[in-house]
């Protein structure tokens, strides 16, 4: 039986060995445990020098996970790393930037102040990085230190910013602040979206209350004046004009208003201006709205032009014979369905306000699907989100 020899100095370094690979596993397990408590209060701290919000790296675990999947997301999380990263940073490199900025600043004071150490020394006196023998070197270094003393508060602040822009780069979750930036932009448009339903609902209210009025009754002066002119005279005629002249203004007045805000849905809901504009549809239209009073005024608006926009393609372009108009509100959803018998092949690349109609919805976070096969049928969806109604 041959038994092999080891080599005392292999053994040591095969126990120097393990015990580095035992500590790199164990500062491994335990390095998120410093590392993510750490990284709130440097996240912390880099608030009160920049306003701008910087969202938690980490993404919190489900509180119906069990430990161990907790666990094993934490650690496999990116977010984790980045702040281990930047722990391991901030035990390294930034105390060493900081002692250089430091060292530098206190040697260029002492150089500041050589002359008077020389004198009081009477005698080579150590400074900063080297040795001053005399008065007249002395006043040399004193020179350039007073002119390079300014620029350390610069450099102070050089430092202090590339150490801002490192934390906000390894701390901040990039993901997350995606996140925030599109529920900022969403709440933005949403608050875009009411101011502007107020716009057209004030334009409306100022056309139909004054220019509207006061056109009606210059269409009632004009018929009285009418009937008090001879039929026979040429005066008779021109007033005659007028008033037919009046009347189209009028009518076209009543159509500019209800196509920038319809009074009947402002005063009696959605289902009536619905009905509404299925009685001023040229082709027969069967309505189906059972609806409760009222929705949010945005929803409301979109609805209505999506529907008016729908009757209008119909009647110009798909040459059906009837259709029908659906609405109803179910989990928080308002759908509206406009389907019709026509020829289909409806596609809103050719400009039939199809393309319109999808970017007024998009902007309340709806969606419209279309399906218009050549031959017909056409059935036009939108889903609305909407809050369960106002009582």
């Amino acid at each position: 039986m041959v038994v092999a020899a080891v080599h005392p100095e292999s053994a040591s370094f095969g126990r120097w060995l393990v015990a580095v690979l035992v500590g790199c596993a164990v500062l491994a397990a335990g390095a998120p445990l410093v590392a993510l408590p750490l990284s709130k209060v440097e996240r912390w701290r880099l608030g009160l020098v920049d306003m701008r919000p910087i969202a938690g790296g980490h993404q919190a675990s489900s509180k119906t996970a069990g430990s161990w999947h907790r666990l094993r997301a934490l650690y496999l999380d990116a977010a984790t790393w980045r702040a281990i990263a930047y722990a391991l940073l901030l035990i390294t490199v930034v105390p060493v930037a900081y002692a250089t900025l430091f060292g530098i600043a206190f040697g260029l004071l002492a150089y500041l102040v050589s002359p008077l150490l020389v004198l009081g020394e009477n005698g080579p006196v150590a400074v900063g990085f080297g040795t001053v023998t005399s008065v007249g070197e002395a006043l040399w270094y004193a020179l350039a230190a007073l002119v390079l003393l300014p620029a350390v508060p610069y450099f102070s602040a050089l430092l202090a910013g590339a150490h801002a822009a490192v934390a906000r780069t390894l701390l901040q979750d990039g993901s997350a602040s995606l996140r925030t930036e599109l529920v900022e932009v969403s709440q933005s448009r949403a608050r875009l979206v009411d101011a502007f339903e107020v716009e057209r609902r004030r334009i409306e209210r100022d056309l139909h209350d004054g220019a509207q009025q006061r056109l009606v009754g210059l269409t009632l002066k004009l018929g009285l004046a009418r009937l008090d002119v001879p039929a026979d005279s040429s005066v008779h005629q021109n007033v005659s004009a007028a008033h037919d002249e009046a009347k189209q203004l009028m009518a076209e007045l009543r159509e500019l208003v209800r196509g920038i805000h319809p009074r009947v849905l402002t005063d009696r809901g959605l289902p009536a201006a619905l009905g509404e504009l299925a009685d001023r549809c040229p082709i027969p239209v069967a309505l189906h709205a059972g609806l409760p009073d009222r929705f949010p005024a945005h929803v409301e608006a979109t609805a209505y032009f999506v529907v008016a926009e729908a009757l209008t393609n119909i009647a110009k372009h798909s040459a059906a014979t009837a259709a029908s108009v659906t609405a109803r509100h179910d989990a928080g959803v308002l759908a509206v369905e406009v389907a019709d018998d026509g020829r289909g092949g409806a596609d809103p690349a050719r400009g039939t306000g199809l393309t319109g109609l999808a970017d007024r919805v998009a902007v309340i976070d709806g969606k419209m699907l279309l399906s218009s096969p050549v031959g017909g049928p056409t059935l036009l969806r939108v889903e609305l989100p909407c809050p369960v109604p106002s009582e």
